[in-house]
């Protein structure tokens, strides 16, 4: 008898579904929260709801992706934290000197560990939630009672063990499905790049390049966001794979993405300079219309491994010919005025050909050479020398992760003394907002100041309402279980729903064990109060505005894209392999580009004062972006041509003086010290290169010749954009 199959449109649905990131999340949780709830219910024991629902979400909170293996060995630790925690908070609560002292201290400590690496920081910050958690569920019963003094600790760490077991059971059920969803958003992110690039090409007059620019600069932040994202994922799986190649396949896909963005993001000629030439002809909308193309596979592959359905690109066949008729077209009529821009519309056309070439061997990643250094770069701390390495570098004031562990310890501190001034009704509340607002820059934390009070007074509505509606208590139950899967679904993106949800939660399981509505106009007032400390905190103890911190990320910006061009220059010596080390350097010039834009971003939401060079670092951003895009193309045709004879030490002359020049400026900038701009000698450089260009018969050393040569052009731009911005103080 053959087995009963679902209808096509829920079979689809379902897929879809299990597609959504925060699907898995959610639904752990709901397991968790609904077992929990069903076992209170069930047993008479409502009064154990809070602090097992509190122990759940803690460890939720402190769940980072890994392995199962790894998984397990986090639980382990965030478990032992959340015991001393527990107790710690249980012991010194009635005595406010010592414990106003361990929270500050444990607080400090605790914040500093995100130096170690991210796994740290998230256990770390959990370990701090929970143990606000049981501070409200001390004030909730009345006190600390000696004789049940394991009792609470007990179930926050229950509950916390509860959703732990079920995290590891899953991740060594589906330990792949993560890394299937973060490649999957690479070359998502790597289509909008690619409809971006695509747009640059449109042959039109007076449109805006700049502002094209600044948005790709901007997506190129997302696509190295998610790259750096899938290849930790990766690493943390590969640490303990004992067999077996179906993380290989992830691997290999992960380097076919790596690759296809280098060649996105390559530039053989200013793009202006080639619609004032091409104006009349169609080629720039034959190169349009391919990178468009090419931008619909990578989406297109992006739904077929989420689907797990074939990954068929033939579409952009049609357009690859079509562009290399026009080509061949423009070549025949054999005018001197087009013959450098036919040159880079050649190169590139070779560049997007090997694009093709290597989104088409995507459905097969398995079928890639084996010889290729598969080695990732490993950022985990080995080790306790290690860890207290990281941590003690970053006991400065100059670090953001000590000014945040500063900053924070003082928020709480002084929350507790406005607690205990005041003496508010559920007053612990203002701790726990002061936790969730308080964000390294003020930005981040503005943002999540106002979304906050948003979402708490929405929540708080929404609570009022419901329980009003419904008083029956089986029925606020389940609310408090779809609330608080909701608050995961929603709190990575949607944060002023999440925390309309999670304060519904609270409400209806308070409801249960005592009056939820007496908790609506404290939790308001708690979260006003504690959203306040937290912004002041931010504005007024080591404010960390990223306004005063432009120069030196630009100047980092310029040191990694040197370290790039030397690592090209050294493949184009000695032969292309994609080593960890050329790997290393692409990926930093990469990181400085996306970390500057991410700054920008955050210069935008500081106060009017500090944005007052953000016009300048925008502008050094496109330059910045475009240098990098001219070294992308570099790096792109690599072994095309070898520079291993005598009369090609001039070409590797040259790269080192940019590579030289580029450092100078870096150090300069970061120093803010007076930069001498010399464009006559980086245009008479540019001028030889293009000489030797003309003289030069081989392609692929002409195609280098004119590719050092734009980049000497582009240390003009970014020479007078550095002087503006170490000018400013």
């Amino acid at each position: 008898m053959t087995p009963a199959r679902l209808p096509t449109s829920l079979d689809q649905a379902l897929r879809r579904l299990w597609t959504l990131s925060s699907f898995a999340y959610s639904l752990r949780v709901f397991i968790a929260l609904g077992s929990a709830m069903a076992l209170c219910w069930q047993s008479g024991e409502m009064g154990r709801l809070i602090p097992l629902f509190l122990g759940i979400i803690a460890s939720a909170l402190a769940e980072t992706d890994d392995s199962w293996q790894g998984r397990l060995q986090a639980l382990l630790t965030t478990l032992f934290c959340f015991t001393v925690a527990a107790l710690a908070v249980e012991l010194a609560f009635t005595h406010p000197w010592w414990f106003v002292t361990g929270l500050a201290v444990s607080t400090f400590v605790m914040t500093m560990l995100g130096a170690v690496n991210q796994r740290y920081a998230t256990i770390a910050t959990a370990t701090l939630i929970l143990a606000i958690y049981t501070m409200i569920s001390i004030e909730q019963r009345g006190g600390v009672s000696m004789g049940e003094l394991w009792h609470e600790p007990l179930l926050l760490v229950l509950g916390a063990a509860w959703y732990g077991i079920i995290s590891v059971i899953w991740c060594a059920l589906f330990s792949r499905h993560p890394i299937k969803l973060s490649i999957a958003k690479v070359f998502r992110e790597l289509g909008v790049y690619l409809h971006l690039k695509a747009a640059l090409f449109a042959p039109l007059r007076d449109v805006d390049l700049e502002g094209q620019r600044l948005a790709l600069a901007q997506q190129n932040r997302r696509v190295v966001e998610a790259l750096n994202h899938s290849k930790e994922m990766i690493f943390r799986r590969l640490e303990h794979q004992s067999g077996g190649h179906r993380l290989n396949r992830y691997l290999r896909l992960y380097f076919i993405a790596q690759d296809i963005h280098e060649r996105a993001s390559s530039s053989h000629a200013p793009h202006g300079k080639l619609a004032e030439t091409f104006f009349h002809h169609d080629v720039l909308f034959r190169t349009q219309r391919l990178l468009d193309q090419q931008g619909q596979a990578c989406k297109a592959l992006s739904k077929a491994l989420l689907l797990n359905r074939p990954f068929d690109h033939s579409q952009s066949t049609q357009a690859l010919e079509d562009l290399y008729a026009s080509l061949n077209h423009l070549q025949s009529q054999q005018r001197t005025e087009w013959r450098e821009s036919l040159r880079s519309l050649a190169a590139l056309a070779d560049n997007l050909t090997t694009l093709d070439i290597r989104l088409t061997s995507a459905h097969n990643p398995e079928a890639l050479a084996e010889d290729e250094d598969n080695s990732l770069h490993d950022r985990s701390p080995h080790g306790w020398r290690d860890v207290v390495e990281r941590v003690h570098h970053h006991l400065t004031p100059s670090s953001p992760i000590f000014r945040h562990a500063l900053r924070l310890s003082v928020t709480l501190v002084v929350g507790y003394g406005v607690l205990h001034w005041i003496h508010p009704t559920q007053g612990y509340w203002i701790l726990l907002t002061s936790v969730f607002v308080c964000r390294p820059s003020f930005g981040a934390t503005r943002r999540f100041l106002r979304q906050r009070i948003q979402g708490t007074i929405l929540g708080l509505v929404a609570g009022w309402a419901l329980i009003t509606l419904f008083p029956t208590e089986l029925v606020q139950a389940l609310i408090a279980v779809v609330a608080g899967v909701a608050f995961f679904a929603t709190r990575a993106r949607r944060y002023t729903l999440a925390t309309a949800f999670i304060t519904l939660m609270v409400l209806c399981c308070f409801n249960q064990i005592g009056d939820g509505f007496g908790l609506i106009w404290p939790r308001l007032f708690d979260t006003l109060i504690g959203a306040a400390i937290a912004g002041l905190a931010v504005m007024l103890i080591l404010p960390d505005w990223q306004g005063r911190n432009l120069h030196r990320q630009a100047a980092s910006t310029l040191v990694n894209s040197a370290a790039y061009l030397r690592e090209i220059t050294t493949q184009y010596a000695r032969g292309k392999r994609d080593d960890l080390a050329y790997r290393l350097a692409r990926r930093n010039a990469h990181n400085a580009d996306a970390a500057l834009a991410t700054m920008l971003g955050n210069i935008l939401q500081e106060p009017g004062h500090f944005q007052r060079d953000v016009d300048i670092g925008l502008r050094f951003l496109v330059d910045s972006h475009t240098l990098l895009n001219y070294l992308s193309a570099l790096g792109a045709h690599r072994g095309e041509t070898h520079l291993g004879r005598p009369r090609d030490e001039q070409l590797l002359e040259h790269a080192e003086g940019v590579a030289n020049a580029l450092e100078t400026l870096a150090s300069r900038l970061a120093e803010r010290t007076p930069i001498e701009i010399d464009n006559t000698q980086w245009e008479w450089n540019a001028s030889r290169l293009d000489s030797l260009a003309g003289e030069t018969r081989e392609d692929a050393k002409r195609l280098l010749q004119t590719q050092l040569a734009l980049i000497c052009r582009q240390l003009t731009p970014l020479s007078e954009a550095s002087e503006r911005l170490a000018g400013r103080r």
